[in-house]
Protein backbone atom coordinates (compact mmCIF):
# COMPACT_ATOMS: atom_id res chain seq x y z
CA UNK A 1 0.00 0.00 0.00
CA UNK A 2 1.41 3.41 -0.95
CA UNK A 3 0.46 6.91 0.04
CA UNK A 4 -2.31 8.66 -1.88
CA UNK A 5 -0.09 11.73 -2.09
CA UNK A 6 -2.85 13.75 -0.39
CA UNK A 7 -1.77 16.07 2.39
CA UNK A 8 -3.44 18.74 4.42
CA UNK A 9 -2.55 22.22 3.23
CA UNK A 10 0.03 23.28 5.82
CA UNK A 11 3.41 25.03 5.98
CA UNK A 12 6.46 22.83 5.57
CA UNK A 13 7.90 21.63 8.90
CA UNK A 14 10.14 24.25 10.42
CA UNK A 15 11.74 21.92 12.95
CA UNK A 16 12.20 18.19 13.50
CA UNK A 17 13.08 15.73 16.23
CA UNK A 18 14.03 12.07 15.84
CA UNK A 19 12.92 9.02 17.78
CA UNK A 20 12.48 5.27 17.46
CA UNK A 21 8.72 5.47 18.01
CA UNK A 22 6.20 8.30 17.92
CA UNK A 23 2.86 7.70 19.65
CA UNK A 24 0.01 10.05 18.73
CA UNK A 25 -2.52 10.27 21.54
CA UNK A 26 -2.46 10.17 25.33
CA UNK A 27 -5.38 8.01 26.39
CA UNK A 28 -5.12 4.52 27.83
CA UNK A 29 -3.98 3.11 24.46
CA UNK A 30 -1.40 5.75 23.63
CA UNK A 31 0.24 6.03 27.05
CA UNK A 32 0.29 2.26 27.55
CA UNK A 33 2.00 1.78 24.18
CA UNK A 34 4.48 4.55 24.94
CA UNK A 35 5.37 3.23 28.40
CA UNK A 36 5.87 -0.30 27.07
CA UNK A 37 8.02 0.92 24.18
CA UNK A 38 10.15 2.98 26.54
CA UNK A 39 10.51 -0.01 28.86
CA UNK A 40 11.83 -1.98 25.87
CA UNK A 41 14.60 0.58 25.45
CA UNK A 42 13.10 2.47 22.51
CA UNK A 43 13.35 6.24 22.36
CA UNK A 44 9.70 7.21 22.39
CA UNK A 45 7.92 10.52 21.86
CA UNK A 46 4.24 11.10 22.75
CA UNK A 47 2.35 13.71 20.76
CA UNK A 48 -1.04 14.78 22.11
CA UNK A 49 -3.60 17.27 20.90
CA UNK A 50 -4.23 19.01 24.22
CA UNK A 51 -2.83 18.18 27.65
CA UNK A 52 -1.82 14.63 28.48
CA UNK A 53 -5.05 13.93 30.38
CA UNK A 54 -7.51 15.66 28.03
CA UNK A 55 -8.48 12.69 25.84
CA UNK A 56 -11.54 10.45 25.93
CA UNK A 57 -10.13 8.06 28.55
CA UNK A 58 -10.69 10.49 31.41
CA UNK A 59 -14.40 10.68 30.55
CA UNK A 60 -14.98 6.90 30.81
CA UNK A 61 -17.33 6.45 33.74
CA UNK A 62 -18.37 2.81 33.80
CA UNK A 63 -15.14 0.87 34.03
CA UNK A 64 -12.98 -1.76 32.40
CA UNK A 65 -14.26 -5.27 31.67
CA UNK A 66 -12.19 -8.39 32.37
CA UNK A 67 -12.78 -11.88 33.76
CA UNK A 68 -11.41 -11.11 37.21
CA UNK A 69 -14.27 -12.32 39.41
CA UNK A 70 -14.87 -15.66 41.03
CA UNK A 71 -16.58 -18.05 38.63
CA UNK A 72 -16.02 -15.81 35.61
CA UNK A 73 -13.88 -16.96 32.70
CA UNK A 74 -12.46 -15.48 29.49
CA UNK A 75 -14.72 -17.89 27.59
CA UNK A 76 -17.81 -16.31 29.14
CA UNK A 77 -16.49 -12.83 28.39
CA UNK A 78 -15.86 -13.94 24.81
CA UNK A 79 -19.42 -15.20 24.44
CA UNK A 80 -20.91 -11.92 25.65
CA UNK A 81 -18.66 -9.94 23.31
CA UNK A 82 -19.58 -12.05 20.29
CA UNK A 83 -23.30 -11.67 21.01
CA UNK A 84 -23.00 -7.89 21.28
CA UNK A 85 -20.96 -7.76 18.05
CA UNK A 86 -23.92 -9.15 16.08
CA UNK A 87 -21.99 -11.62 13.94
CA UNK A 88 -19.14 -9.36 12.81
CA UNK A 89 -16.52 -9.83 15.53
CA UNK A 90 -13.22 -11.44 14.61
CA UNK A 91 -13.36 -14.30 17.11
CA UNK A 92 -9.57 -14.67 17.25
CA UNK A 93 -9.20 -10.98 18.06
CA UNK A 94 -11.82 -11.23 20.80
CA UNK A 95 -10.12 -14.32 22.24
CA UNK A 96 -6.85 -12.39 22.47
CA UNK A 97 -8.68 -9.56 24.21
CA UNK A 98 -10.43 -11.62 26.86
CA UNK A 99 -7.49 -13.98 27.46
CA UNK A 100 -4.84 -11.29 27.82
CA UNK A 101 -7.21 -8.81 29.46
CA UNK A 102 -7.00 -9.90 33.11
CA UNK A 103 -3.19 -9.78 33.06
CA UNK A 104 -3.23 -6.39 31.36
CA UNK A 105 -5.54 -4.99 34.05
CA UNK A 106 -3.25 -6.34 36.77
CA UNK A 107 -0.28 -4.64 35.10
CA UNK A 108 -2.29 -1.42 34.99
CA UNK A 109 -2.80 -1.75 38.74
CA UNK A 110 0.94 -2.29 39.14
CA UNK A 111 1.48 0.94 37.18
CA UNK A 112 -0.48 2.76 39.88
CA UNK A 113 -4.20 2.66 39.02
CA UNK A 114 -6.43 2.22 42.08
CA UNK A 115 -9.73 0.45 41.56
CA UNK A 116 -12.59 0.28 44.05
CA UNK A 117 -12.22 -2.74 46.33
CA UNK A 118 -13.60 -4.29 49.49
CA UNK A 119 -11.95 -3.92 52.88
CA UNK A 120 -10.32 -7.30 52.22
CA UNK A 121 -8.79 -5.98 49.00
CA UNK A 122 -10.98 -7.83 46.49
CA UNK A 123 -11.97 -5.79 43.44
CA UNK A 124 -15.54 -4.53 43.52
CA UNK A 125 -17.04 -5.69 40.21
CA UNK A 126 -20.32 -4.58 38.69
CA UNK A 127 -22.43 -5.39 35.63
CA UNK A 128 -23.27 -3.42 32.53
CA UNK A 129 -25.34 -4.04 29.43
CA UNK A 130 -24.67 -7.30 27.59
CA UNK A 131 -22.63 -8.85 30.41
CA UNK A 132 -23.96 -11.93 32.15
CA UNK A 133 -21.38 -11.63 34.93
CA UNK A 134 -20.15 -8.93 37.27
CA UNK A 135 -16.83 -8.20 35.59
CA UNK A 136 -16.58 -4.40 35.40
CA UNK A 137 -13.80 -2.97 37.58
CA UNK A 138 -14.33 0.69 38.43
CA UNK A 139 -12.63 3.50 40.31
CA UNK A 140 -14.00 6.41 42.33
CA UNK A 141 -17.47 4.99 41.81
CA UNK A 142 -17.96 6.42 38.33
CA UNK A 143 -14.57 8.01 37.61
CA UNK A 144 -12.68 5.02 36.24
CA UNK A 145 -11.25 6.76 33.20
CA UNK A 146 -10.03 9.69 35.26
CA UNK A 147 -8.16 7.34 37.60
CA UNK A 148 -6.59 5.36 34.76
CA UNK A 149 -5.54 8.58 33.07
CA UNK A 150 -4.06 9.90 36.33
CA UNK A 151 -2.02 6.76 36.90
CA UNK A 152 -0.65 6.61 33.35
CA UNK A 153 0.14 10.32 33.16
CA UNK A 154 2.00 10.12 36.49
CA UNK A 155 3.97 7.12 35.19
CA UNK A 156 4.86 8.97 31.98
CA UNK A 157 6.12 11.98 33.92
CA UNK A 158 7.93 9.93 36.53
CA UNK A 159 9.79 7.98 33.84
CA UNK A 160 10.80 11.06 31.89
CA UNK A 161 9.03 10.09 28.68
CA UNK A 162 9.31 12.87 26.12
CA UNK A 163 5.96 14.49 25.35
CA UNK A 164 4.73 17.19 22.99
CA UNK A 165 1.45 18.61 24.26
CA UNK A 166 -1.03 20.93 22.50
CA UNK A 167 0.01 19.46 19.16
CA UNK A 168 -2.40 18.52 16.38
CA UNK A 169 -1.04 15.75 14.17
CA UNK A 170 -1.35 16.58 10.48
CA UNK A 171 -0.03 13.86 8.18
CA UNK A 172 2.07 10.74 8.01
CA UNK A 173 5.57 11.06 6.63
CA UNK A 174 6.51 8.17 4.36
CA UNK A 175 9.73 7.11 2.68
CA UNK A 176 10.25 6.20 -0.97
CA UNK A 177 9.02 2.64 -0.29
CA UNK A 178 5.78 3.83 1.32
CA UNK A 179 6.88 3.00 4.87
CA UNK A 180 6.02 5.25 7.79
CA UNK A 181 8.77 7.75 8.53
CA UNK A 182 7.12 9.90 11.21
CA UNK A 183 4.44 12.58 11.36
CA UNK A 184 4.02 16.27 10.79
CA UNK A 185 2.28 18.23 13.53
CA UNK A 186 1.28 21.70 14.55
CA UNK A 187 2.13 22.89 18.04
CA UNK A 188 -0.59 25.30 19.09
CA UNK A 189 0.75 28.59 20.35
CA UNK A 190 -0.80 31.97 21.06
CA UNK A 191 -2.92 32.09 17.92
CA UNK A 192 0.01 31.20 15.67
CA UNK A 193 -0.48 29.32 12.41
CA UNK A 194 3.17 28.57 11.80
CA UNK A 195 4.03 26.07 14.51
CA UNK A 196 4.43 23.14 12.12
CA UNK A 197 7.20 20.63 12.73
CA UNK A 198 7.91 16.91 12.42
CA UNK A 199 8.74 13.92 14.57
CA UNK A 200 10.70 11.49 12.42
CA UNK A 201 10.51 7.84 13.44
CA UNK A 202 10.33 4.43 11.71
CA UNK A 203 7.34 3.36 13.85
CA UNK A 204 4.19 5.47 14.22
CA UNK A 205 1.39 4.50 16.62
CA UNK A 206 -1.98 6.17 16.13
CA UNK A 207 -3.99 6.33 19.36
CA UNK A 208 -5.95 9.48 18.57
CA UNK A 209 -9.33 8.35 19.89
CA UNK A 210 -12.70 8.74 18.26
CA UNK A 211 -14.65 10.99 15.93
CA UNK A 212 -17.81 11.76 17.91
CA UNK A 213 -17.61 15.45 17.01
CA UNK A 214 -18.81 14.55 13.52
CA UNK A 215 -22.32 14.58 15.09
CA UNK A 216 -24.12 17.48 16.76
CA UNK A 217 -24.53 15.80 20.14
CA UNK A 218 -21.92 13.40 21.50
CA UNK A 219 -20.34 12.18 24.71
CA UNK A 220 -16.90 12.76 23.14
CA UNK A 221 -14.68 15.71 24.12
CA UNK A 222 -14.06 18.52 21.64
CA UNK A 223 -10.72 16.99 20.56
CA UNK A 224 -12.44 13.91 19.05
CA UNK A 225 -12.48 15.04 15.43
CA UNK A 226 -11.35 11.88 13.64
CA UNK A 227 -7.82 13.15 13.02
CA UNK A 228 -6.20 9.70 13.14
CA UNK A 229 -8.65 8.06 10.73
CA UNK A 230 -8.32 10.98 8.29
CA UNK A 231 -4.50 10.87 8.50
CA UNK A 232 -4.50 7.12 7.85
CA UNK A 233 -6.81 7.48 4.84
CA UNK A 234 -4.61 10.16 3.31
CA UNK A 235 -1.60 7.89 3.89
CA UNK A 236 -3.26 5.08 1.92
CA UNK A 237 -4.40 2.89 4.83
CA UNK A 238 -7.66 0.97 4.84
CA UNK A 239 -10.47 1.70 7.29
CA UNK A 240 -13.26 -0.70 8.13
CA UNK A 241 -16.70 -0.76 9.78
CA UNK A 242 -17.00 3.03 10.08
CA UNK A 243 -20.77 2.77 9.70
CA UNK A 244 -20.99 1.20 13.16
CA UNK A 245 -21.14 4.23 15.44
CA UNK A 246 -22.49 3.35 18.84
CA UNK A 247 -25.04 5.79 20.20
CA UNK A 248 -25.01 5.55 23.98
CA UNK A 249 -28.59 4.97 25.13
CA UNK A 250 -28.49 7.15 28.24
CA UNK A 251 -27.04 10.60 27.72
CA UNK A 252 -28.44 13.44 29.82
CA UNK A 253 -31.02 15.22 27.65
CA UNK A 254 -30.39 18.98 27.74
CA UNK A 255 -32.89 20.03 25.10
CA UNK A 256 -33.41 19.49 21.36
CA UNK A 257 -30.89 22.17 20.40
CA UNK A 258 -28.05 20.97 22.65
CA UNK A 259 -24.79 20.56 20.72
CA UNK A 260 -21.25 19.44 21.47
CA UNK A 261 -20.21 17.21 24.36
CA UNK A 262 -23.15 16.03 26.47
CA UNK A 263 -23.04 14.49 29.99
CA UNK A 264 -23.04 10.69 29.99
CA UNK A 265 -25.19 8.73 32.43
CA UNK A 266 -23.15 5.56 32.72
CA UNK A 267 -24.53 2.14 31.91
CA UNK A 268 -23.33 1.17 35.37
CA UNK A 269 -26.32 3.06 36.78
CA UNK A 270 -28.56 0.53 35.07
CA UNK A 271 -26.14 -2.20 36.12
CA UNK A 272 -26.86 -1.30 39.73
CA UNK A 273 -30.62 -1.50 39.20
CA UNK A 274 -31.92 1.72 37.63
CA UNK A 275 -34.90 1.39 35.27
CA UNK A 276 -35.71 2.99 31.94
CA UNK A 277 -39.24 4.42 31.98
CA UNK A 278 -41.49 6.69 29.97
CA UNK A 279 -43.28 9.72 31.38
CA UNK A 280 -45.95 7.44 32.89
CA UNK A 281 -43.33 5.38 34.72
CA UNK A 282 -43.73 2.32 32.47
CA UNK A 283 -40.63 0.13 32.05
CA UNK A 284 -40.69 -0.22 28.27
CA UNK A 285 -37.59 -2.48 27.95
CA UNK A 286 -39.32 -5.35 29.71
CA UNK A 287 -40.24 -7.99 27.13
CA UNK A 288 -37.94 -6.49 24.47
CA UNK A 289 -34.90 -8.48 25.60
CA UNK A 290 -34.10 -11.05 28.27
CA UNK A 291 -31.77 -8.56 29.97
CA UNK A 292 -34.27 -5.66 29.74
CA UNK A 293 -32.36 -2.43 30.53
CA UNK A 294 -29.09 -4.39 30.48
CA UNK A 295 -29.44 -5.55 26.87
CA UNK A 296 -26.56 -4.61 24.53
CA UNK A 297 -26.41 -0.90 23.82
CA UNK A 298 -27.77 -1.02 20.29
CA UNK A 299 -30.90 -2.80 21.50
CA UNK A 300 -31.45 -0.35 24.35
CA UNK A 301 -30.88 2.66 22.07
CA UNK A 302 -33.40 1.28 19.57
CA UNK A 303 -35.86 0.58 22.39
CA UNK A 304 -35.61 4.18 23.57
CA UNK A 305 -35.97 5.57 20.04
CA UNK A 306 -39.02 3.41 19.34
CA UNK A 307 -40.70 4.46 22.57
CA UNK A 308 -39.93 8.11 21.81
CA UNK A 309 -41.61 7.75 18.41
CA UNK A 310 -44.59 5.95 19.94
CA UNK A 311 -45.06 8.68 22.53
CA UNK A 312 -44.07 11.63 20.34
CA UNK A 313 -41.41 12.79 22.79
CA UNK A 314 -37.74 13.77 22.53
CA UNK A 315 -36.44 11.72 25.45
CA UNK A 316 -37.18 8.96 27.95
CA UNK A 317 -36.25 8.75 31.64
CA UNK A 318 -33.96 6.85 33.95
CA UNK A 319 -35.45 6.08 37.35
CA UNK A 320 -32.95 5.45 40.14
CA UNK A 321 -34.75 7.16 42.99
CA UNK A 322 -34.71 3.90 44.93
CA UNK A 323 -30.91 4.14 45.22
CA UNK A 324 -31.25 6.82 47.87
CA UNK A 325 -28.89 9.72 48.49
CA UNK A 326 -26.16 7.66 50.14
CA UNK A 327 -25.73 5.25 47.21
CA UNK A 328 -25.80 8.07 44.66
CA UNK A 329 -23.13 9.98 46.57
CA UNK A 330 -20.93 6.91 47.10
CA UNK A 331 -21.29 5.04 43.81
CA UNK A 332 -22.03 7.76 41.25
CA UNK A 333 -20.73 11.09 42.57
CA UNK A 334 -19.68 12.40 39.14
CA UNK A 335 -23.04 11.69 37.52
CA UNK A 336 -24.90 13.07 40.54
CA UNK A 337 -22.95 16.33 40.33
CA UNK A 338 -23.51 16.60 36.56
CA UNK A 339 -27.26 16.09 36.91
CA UNK A 340 -27.56 18.59 39.75
CA UNK A 341 -25.53 21.16 37.80
CA UNK A 342 -28.31 21.03 35.19
CA UNK A 343 -31.11 21.32 37.73
CA UNK A 344 -31.96 17.62 38.00
CA UNK A 345 -31.76 15.67 41.27
CA UNK A 346 -31.72 11.92 40.53
CA UNK A 347 -32.26 11.16 44.22
CA UNK A 348 -35.82 12.48 43.96
CA UNK A 349 -36.50 12.87 40.20
CA UNK A 350 -36.51 11.00 36.94
CA UNK A 351 -33.40 11.74 34.83
CA UNK A 352 -34.24 12.68 31.20
CA UNK A 353 -32.09 10.69 28.77
CA UNK A 354 -31.74 10.17 25.01
CA UNK A 355 -29.17 8.44 22.75
CA UNK A 356 -26.14 10.42 21.54
CA UNK A 357 -23.07 9.53 19.49
CA UNK A 358 -20.61 7.73 21.74
CA UNK A 359 -18.12 5.26 20.27
CA UNK A 360 -16.80 4.33 16.84
CA UNK A 361 -16.67 0.53 16.58
CA UNK A 362 -14.81 0.86 13.28
CA UNK A 363 -11.61 2.64 12.38
CA UNK A 364 -8.19 2.04 10.84
CA UNK A 365 -7.99 -1.63 9.92
CA UNK A 366 -5.34 -3.58 11.85
CA UNK A 367 -4.13 -7.11 12.45
CA UNK A 368 -3.67 -8.80 15.83
CA UNK A 369 -0.48 -6.81 16.45
CA UNK A 370 -2.00 -3.46 15.65
CA UNK A 371 -0.33 -3.20 12.23
CA UNK A 372 -2.21 -1.30 9.56
CA UNK A 373 -1.94 -1.78 5.81
CA UNK A 374 0.82 0.86 5.71
CA UNK A 375 4.14 -0.66 6.88
CA UNK A 376 5.41 0.93 10.07
CA UNK A 377 2.02 2.50 10.90
CA UNK A 378 0.15 1.03 13.88
CA UNK A 379 -3.21 1.88 15.43
CA UNK A 380 -4.87 1.05 18.75
CA UNK A 381 -7.77 2.21 20.85
CA UNK A 382 -10.87 3.81 19.37
CA UNK A 383 -9.06 4.95 16.21
CA UNK A 384 -8.43 1.30 15.30
CA UNK A 385 -10.62 -1.50 13.99
CA UNK A 386 -9.11 -4.69 15.39
CA UNK A 387 -12.23 -6.76 14.75
CA UNK A 388 -13.01 -6.98 18.48
CA UNK A 389 -16.23 -4.95 18.48
CA UNK A 390 -17.93 -6.12 15.30
CA UNK A 391 -21.18 -4.26 14.75
CA UNK A 392 -21.57 -3.05 18.34
CA UNK A 393 -19.15 -2.65 21.24
CA UNK A 394 -19.85 -4.53 24.43
CA UNK A 395 -19.91 -2.12 27.37
CA UNK A 396 -16.52 -1.41 29.00
CA UNK A 397 -14.53 -3.36 26.41
CA UNK A 398 -13.06 -0.12 25.06
CA UNK A 399 -10.55 0.56 27.83
CA UNK A 400 -9.58 -3.11 27.80
CA UNK A 401 -9.03 -3.11 24.03
CA UNK A 402 -6.84 -0.03 24.25
CA UNK A 403 -4.80 -1.64 27.01
CA UNK A 404 -4.36 -5.09 25.44
CA UNK A 405 -3.64 -4.01 21.87
CA UNK A 406 -1.28 -1.24 22.98
CA UNK A 407 0.79 -3.88 24.74
CA UNK A 408 0.73 -6.06 21.64
CA UNK A 409 1.89 -3.15 19.46
CA UNK A 410 4.77 -2.35 21.81
CA UNK A 411 5.82 -6.01 21.80
CA UNK A 412 5.76 -6.10 18.00
CA UNK A 413 7.81 -2.92 17.63
CA UNK A 414 10.34 -4.15 20.21
CA UNK A 415 10.61 -7.54 18.46
CA UNK A 416 11.18 -5.89 15.08
CA UNK A 417 13.82 -3.66 16.62
CA UNK A 418 15.58 -6.61 18.24
CA UNK A 419 15.54 -8.52 14.95
CA UNK A 420 17.07 -5.57 13.13
CA UNK A 421 14.04 -5.07 10.89
CA UNK A 422 13.58 -1.50 12.11
CA UNK A 423 17.14 -0.51 12.89
CA UNK A 424 17.56 1.69 9.83
CA UNK A 425 17.06 4.75 12.00
CA UNK A 426 14.51 7.23 10.65
CA UNK A 427 14.09 6.58 6.92
CA UNK A 428 14.25 9.68 4.74
CA UNK A 429 10.73 11.01 4.16
CA UNK A 430 9.45 11.94 0.73
CA UNK A 431 9.64 15.75 0.36
CA UNK A 432 6.55 17.63 1.46
CA UNK A 433 4.50 18.50 -1.65
CA UNK A 434 4.38 22.18 -2.51
CA UNK A 435 0.73 22.14 -3.54
CA UNK A 436 -1.69 19.96 -1.58
CA UNK A 437 -4.43 17.96 -3.25
CA UNK A 438 -6.80 18.68 -0.36
CA UNK A 439 -8.54 22.08 -0.08
CA UNK A 440 -9.25 23.17 3.46
CA UNK A 441 -12.76 23.91 4.72
CA UNK A 442 -13.55 27.08 6.60
CA UNK A 443 -14.23 26.53 10.33
CA UNK A 444 -17.92 27.44 10.00
CA UNK A 445 -18.44 24.30 7.88
CA UNK A 446 -17.97 22.20 11.02
CA UNK A 447 -21.47 22.99 12.28
CA UNK A 448 -22.90 22.19 8.85
CA UNK A 449 -21.15 18.80 8.79
CA UNK A 450 -22.47 17.94 12.26
CA UNK A 451 -26.04 18.80 11.35
CA UNK A 452 -25.86 16.91 8.05
CA UNK A 453 -24.58 13.82 9.86
CA UNK A 454 -27.11 14.01 12.70
CA UNK A 455 -30.01 14.36 10.28
CA UNK A 456 -28.86 11.84 7.69
CA UNK A 457 -26.61 9.29 9.41
CA UNK A 458 -27.61 9.38 13.07
CA UNK A 459 -29.40 6.67 15.04
CA UNK A 460 -32.01 6.22 12.29
CA UNK A 461 -30.82 5.93 8.68
CA UNK A 462 -32.27 5.16 5.27
CA UNK A 463 -31.15 5.19 1.66
CA UNK A 464 -32.89 8.54 1.24
CA UNK A 465 -31.35 10.18 4.31
CA UNK A 466 -27.89 8.86 3.51
CA UNK A 467 -28.21 10.00 -0.10
CA UNK A 468 -29.10 13.52 1.01
CA UNK A 469 -26.18 13.52 3.44
CA UNK A 470 -23.73 12.35 0.77
CA UNK A 471 -24.90 15.04 -1.66
CA UNK A 472 -24.55 17.81 0.92
CA UNK A 473 -21.12 16.60 2.08
CA UNK A 474 -19.89 16.37 -1.52
CA UNK A 475 -21.19 19.89 -2.01
CA UNK A 476 -19.08 21.21 0.85
CA UNK A 477 -15.96 19.68 -0.65
CA UNK A 478 -16.81 20.89 -4.16
CA UNK A 479 -17.25 24.44 -2.90
CA UNK A 480 -13.84 24.35 -1.23
CA UNK A 481 -12.18 22.86 -4.33
CA UNK A 482 -13.84 25.39 -6.66
CA UNK A 483 -12.73 28.22 -4.41
CA UNK A 484 -9.17 26.92 -4.57
CA UNK A 485 -9.27 26.63 -8.36
CA UNK A 486 -10.99 29.99 -8.86
CA UNK A 487 -9.10 32.09 -6.34
CA UNK A 488 -5.88 30.11 -6.06
CA UNK A 489 -6.34 29.84 -2.31
CA UNK A 490 -8.26 27.87 0.25
CA UNK A 491 -9.23 28.51 3.86
CA UNK A 492 -6.28 29.61 5.95
CA UNK A 493 -4.31 26.71 7.46
CA UNK A 494 -4.96 26.44 11.17
CA UNK A 495 -6.32 24.12 13.84
CA UNK A 496 -9.99 24.88 13.12
CA UNK A 497 -9.68 24.39 9.38
CA UNK A 498 -7.61 21.20 9.71
CA UNK A 499 -10.10 19.71 12.17
CA UNK A 500 -13.05 20.64 9.95
CA UNK A 501 -11.36 19.10 6.91
CA UNK A 502 -10.71 15.90 8.88
CA UNK A 503 -14.34 15.77 9.98
CA UNK A 504 -15.51 16.04 6.37
CA UNK A 505 -13.17 13.19 5.39
CA UNK A 506 -14.49 10.77 8.03
CA UNK A 507 -18.09 11.88 7.47
CA UNK A 508 -17.90 11.01 3.76
CA UNK A 509 -16.49 7.56 4.55
CA UNK A 510 -19.09 6.86 7.23
CA UNK A 511 -21.97 7.81 4.94
CA UNK A 512 -20.59 5.76 2.03
CA UNK A 513 -20.19 2.67 4.23
CA UNK A 514 -23.65 3.10 5.76
CA UNK A 515 -25.24 3.46 2.34
CA UNK A 516 -23.55 0.30 1.07
CA UNK A 517 -24.64 -1.82 4.07
CA UNK A 518 -28.27 -2.43 3.19
CA UNK A 519 -29.40 -4.10 6.39
CA UNK A 520 -29.88 -3.38 10.09
CA UNK A 521 -27.15 -4.87 12.26
CA UNK A 522 -25.79 -3.85 15.64
CA UNK A 523 -25.64 -0.08 15.95
CA UNK A 524 -26.29 0.43 12.21
CA UNK A 525 -30.06 0.91 11.95
CA UNK A 526 -31.57 1.22 8.45
CA UNK A 527 -35.26 2.06 8.62
CA UNK A 528 -35.69 0.97 4.99
CA UNK A 529 -33.79 -2.29 5.61
CA UNK A 530 -35.01 -3.30 9.09
CA UNK A 531 -33.79 -6.91 9.03
CA UNK A 532 -30.38 -8.42 9.61
CA UNK A 533 -29.09 -10.13 6.46
CA UNK A 534 -26.46 -12.76 7.28
CA UNK A 535 -26.51 -14.12 3.74
CA UNK A 536 -25.56 -10.88 2.05
CA UNK A 537 -23.97 -8.78 4.77
CA UNK A 538 -22.11 -10.89 7.27
CA UNK A 539 -18.98 -9.13 6.07
CA UNK A 540 -17.13 -5.85 6.54
CA UNK A 541 -17.13 -2.64 4.54
CA UNK A 542 -13.56 -1.56 3.79
CA UNK A 543 -12.78 1.92 2.44
CA UNK A 544 -9.69 3.51 0.91
CA UNK A 545 -9.13 7.04 -0.29
CA UNK A 546 -8.11 7.34 -3.93
CA UNK A 547 -5.54 9.94 -5.07
CA UNK A 548 -8.36 11.99 -6.66
CA UNK A 549 -10.17 11.99 -3.26
CA UNK A 550 -12.90 9.63 -4.42
CA UNK A 551 -13.64 6.65 -2.18
CA UNK A 552 -12.94 3.00 -2.96
CA UNK A 553 -15.64 1.16 -0.98
CA UNK A 554 -15.95 -2.60 -1.01
CA UNK A 555 -17.21 -5.41 1.22
CA UNK A 556 -14.92 -8.19 2.47
CA UNK A 557 -15.73 -11.50 4.11
CA UNK A 558 -15.52 -11.79 7.90
CA UNK A 559 -13.00 -14.63 7.59
CA UNK A 560 -10.71 -12.29 5.65
CA UNK A 561 -10.90 -9.51 8.21
CA UNK A 562 -7.33 -9.26 9.54
CA UNK A 563 -5.43 -7.28 6.89
CA UNK A 564 -2.05 -8.24 5.51
CA UNK A 565 0.71 -5.79 4.79
CA UNK A 566 2.53 -5.67 1.48
CA UNK A 567 5.95 -7.26 1.58
CA UNK A 568 8.74 -4.72 1.92
CA UNK A 569 12.46 -5.53 2.11
CA UNK A 570 12.69 -4.04 5.60
CA UNK A 571 9.37 -5.35 6.90
CA UNK A 572 9.26 -8.27 9.30
CA UNK A 573 6.33 -10.47 8.38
Amino acid sequence: MTSTGIRLHAPAPGWAVEADVVVVGSGVAGLTAALRCQAAGLETVVVTKARLDDGSTRWAQGGIAAALGEGDTPAQHLDDTLVAGAGLCDEDAVRLLVTEGPGAVRRLIETGAHFDASEEGALHLTREGGHHRRRIAHAGGDATGAEISRALVEAVRARGLRTVENALVLDLLTDADGRAAGVTLHVMGEGRHDGVGAVRAPAVVLATGGMGQVFSATTNPSVSTGDGVALALRAGAEVSDLEFVQFHPTVLFLGPDAEGQQPLVSEAVRGEGAHLVDADGTRFMLGRHELAELAPRDIVAKGIMRRMRERGTEHMYLDARHFGAQMWERRFPTILAACRSHGIDPVTEYVPVAPAAHYASGGVRTDSRGRTTVPGLYACGEVACTGVHGANRLASNSLLEGLVYAERIAADIAARWESGAARARVPAPVPHPERPASPLLAPEARLAIQRIMTEGAGVLRSAASLGRAATRLDGLESEARESLERNGKTAEPGVDTWETTNLLCVARVLVAAAALRQETRGCHWREDRPDRDDTGWRRHVVVRLNPDRTLAVHPTETADFPPTQPTQPSQEQ
